[in-house]
């Protein structure tokens, strides 16, 4: 998963941010602790997740809810991201080719756009012809619970419900 991510986020960097510092490095460990089952001992170096946040309905495209709870014992990929985002819109067609690959072998992949319309997202996704499933996070709530100080961020929780890791912007070291 780690090498797949790391050509995903490959030359691409990040929207937003308070310090122009976008790109926080990957970790071949921190990446493996989304494949940990409950009874192995490798642990996430990033905090549990409140329990606000893994049951917060998330709304689909198609007017229907996810939460992140529902998902245990699955490794999921959750990425934050904006139309207006150019690092985003690069990264989207990388991300939708990780979706189409490994969601056959149990990776639950969504994208979480950031406070734009359902019509806007839905003309977007067409114009690109990206298939991924997509959360709408229309007021700003989940970016908030997942602390997304800049986009795109993807987050990796493992099958045990925890953050494995947090990708900020996207380049080489992401």
């Amino acid at each position: 998963l780690c090498v797949v991510l790391a050509i995903v986020f490959s030359s691409l960097t990040g929207c937003g941010g308070s310090n122009g510092e976008m790109n926080e490095p990957a970790s071949n460990a921190a990446v493996a602790n989304a494949n940990t089952s409950k009874g192995e001992s490798k642990r996430s170096e990033y905090p549990p997740l409140a329990s606000a946040v893994a049951q917060a309905d998330m709304k689909n495209l198609d007017g229907s809810t996810s939460k992140v709870a529902d998902r245990k014992g699955k490794v999921l990929l959750l990425n934050m991201w904006a139309t207006w985002c150019g690092p985003c819109v690069q990264s989207l067609p990388h991300i939708d080719a990780l979706y189409q690959e490994k969601s056959p072998a149990g990776l639950e992949v969504f994208a979480v756009n950031l406070q734009e319309d359902k019509e806007k997202v839905s003309n977007f996704l067409k114009e690109h012809n990206l298939k991924l499933p997509v959360l709408l996070d229309q007021n700003g709530s989940v970016g908030q619970q997942y602390l997304a100080s800049a986009i795109p961020e993807t987050v990796v929780i493992g099958k045990d419900g925890t953050v494995a890791h947090v990708f900020v912007g996207a380049g080489p070291d992401t």
